[in-house]
C-alpha cells in the first residue's frame, strides 16, 4: 500500500472537488490500518476516493484506534464536528492519479519529505486541478467567485482574492520542520524541503522539487529540480524545468554547489559546482574546458560535462568564451579535465 489519508476539503456547486488537506498523510501504512478503515467505510480495493459523513467518524474513530493508530482515530473524531467535505483515500499503488483528491494526498507525501521529488507518478494532474480563486474565505471555483464576492459585500466582508492558480501555497498545509520562508506565496504546495533550507524573498519552489537542506534559495526552483545537501541559488538564479524546456532531463545539482546570482542551469550539475554569476548554461552550449593551467583541452556542448563534479563555469570576461575550469575549492580534481595528462 502506497498512501493511505483522511482529508477535510472544499467542492464547488457541482459537488467537484477543488482542494483537500490532509493532515497527516501515511505513507507505506499498515495493512491491517488500511483492511481495518476499507471495511468500517466500504471502500473497495485499488486506488480510492471515498467520501464519508461526520456521523461515520466514531466507528472510524474506533476502527483506528483498534488498529493502533491513536493519530489517525484523533482525527477522524476531530471531524466529527466538520462542516467541510470528508474524504478517506486509499492509494494502494503508484500510477497516475485519476481525481482531485489524489492529486493532493501525492503533494502532501511530497511537502511532508514522506517521498522525494520524481518518487511518484503525476502525469494528467493538470487536467484534473481547476483554476482556483485562493481568498480569505478558502478556495472558490473561479466560475463562482463573482457570486461569492458580491455575497460577502453585502454582508459587510471584503473577500480578499490572494491568487488565482491551479495550485495552492504549500504552508496553508504543510510546514515542514526546521525552514525559513520568507515569503510563503512563492512555494508551491508539494515543495519538498530538507531540514535547513531558508528560502528568501525572491526565491521560488514549485511542486515536486525542492533541496535536500541545508540550503540558501534567492532564486528560482522550477519543476522537477532537485538541488543537493549544501548547495545555494544566488539571488534571481534559475533553473531549468522539465516543464520549461528542459524535455525529459532531470536538471539539478549535488552537494555543494553555488549558483551565483542571475544565473541559471539547463544541464544537471555533479557536487562541488559553481556557476559565476550571470551566466546561464544551456545543453547545447559550447564549452572551452581548461585544465588547472588554464590550458584548453577540448571544446565541447554543456551537456557533455552534466553530471560531472568539482566544474567552475565562467564567461572570459574579455573573449565572452563560456569555460570551465576545475573548481579550485574543490576537495579532489575531476579526471575528465587531465585526460591529456
Amino acid at each position: 500500500m502506497l498512501s493511505f489519508a483522511l482529508g477535510i476539503g472544499t467542492q464547488n456547486r457541482q459537488g467537484d472537488w477543488l482542494e483537500v488537506y490532509y493532515p497527516a498523510p501515511l505513507h507505506i501504512p499498515e495493512q491491517t490500518l488500511v483492511d481495518t478503515v476499507r471495511s468500517t467505510l466500504g471502500a473497495p480495493e485499488g486506488n480510492v476516493a471515498v467520501s464519508f459523513l461526520p456521523e461515520h467518524c466514531e466507528s472510524l474513530a474506533e476502527a483506528l484506534s483498534h488498529a493502533g493508530n491513536d493519530e489517525q482515530a484523533d482525527i477522524a473524531r476531530a471531524m466529527a464536528d466538520s462542516r467541510r467535505p470528508l474524504v478517506a483515500v486509499f492509494l494502494e499503488e503508484d500510477r497516475a492519479p485519476e481525481s482531485v483528491p489524489e492529486v493532493y494526498l501525492k503533494l502532501h507525501l511530497l511537502s511532508h519529505r514522506l517521498v522525494k521529488p520524481h518518487g511518484l507518478k503525476l502525469d494528467g494532474m493538470f487536467g484534473l486541478l481547476k483554476n482556483i480563486a485562493w481568498s480569505s474565505e478558502g478556495a472558490i471555483d473561479i466560475e463562482e467567485l463573482d457570486d461569492r464576492r458580491l455575497k460577502a459585500r453585502l454582508e459587510g466582508r471584503a473577500l480578499s482574492v490572494d491568487c488565482v492558480d491551479k495550485f495552492p501555497k504549500m504552508t496553508d498545509y504543510v510546514v515542514p520542520k526546521g525552514v525559513r520562508i520568507a515569503d510563503t506565496a512563492r512555494v508551491r504546495l508539494g515543495a519538498y524541503l530538507g531540514e535547513g533550507t531558508t528560502v528568501m524573498h525572491e526565491g521560488f519552489c514549485n511542486f515536486n522539487a525542492g533541496t535536500e537542506g541545508p540550503g540558501m534559495v534567492e532564486g528560482r526552483i522550477a519543476a522537477g529540480v532537485m538541488l543537493g545537501s549544501g548547495s545555494d541559488l544566488g539571488g534571481g538564479a534559475s533553473t531549468m524545468g522539465t516543464l520549461s524546456g528542459g524535455g525529459n532531463i532531470v536538471i539539478g545539482t549535488g552537494k555543494n554547489c553555488l549558483i551565483g546570482a542571475n544565473a541559471g542551469i539547463g544541464i544537471p550539475l555533479g557536487d562541488r559546482c559553481t556557476v559565476e554569476a550571470g551566466l546561464y548554461i544551456t545543453a547545447g552550449a559550447k564549452v572551452a574546458v581548461l585544465d588547472d593551467h588554464g590550458e584548453l583541452v577540448d571544446t565541447v556542448a554543456a551537456r557533455q560535462l552534466a553530471g560531472q563534479n568539482d566544474l567552475l563555469f565562467l564567461r572570459h570576461s574579455q573573449t565572452g568564451r563560456l569555460e570551465c575550469r576545475t573548481n579550485k575549492s574543490a576537495i579532489a580534481l575531476n579526471d575528465a579535465l587531465h585526460a591529456h595528462n
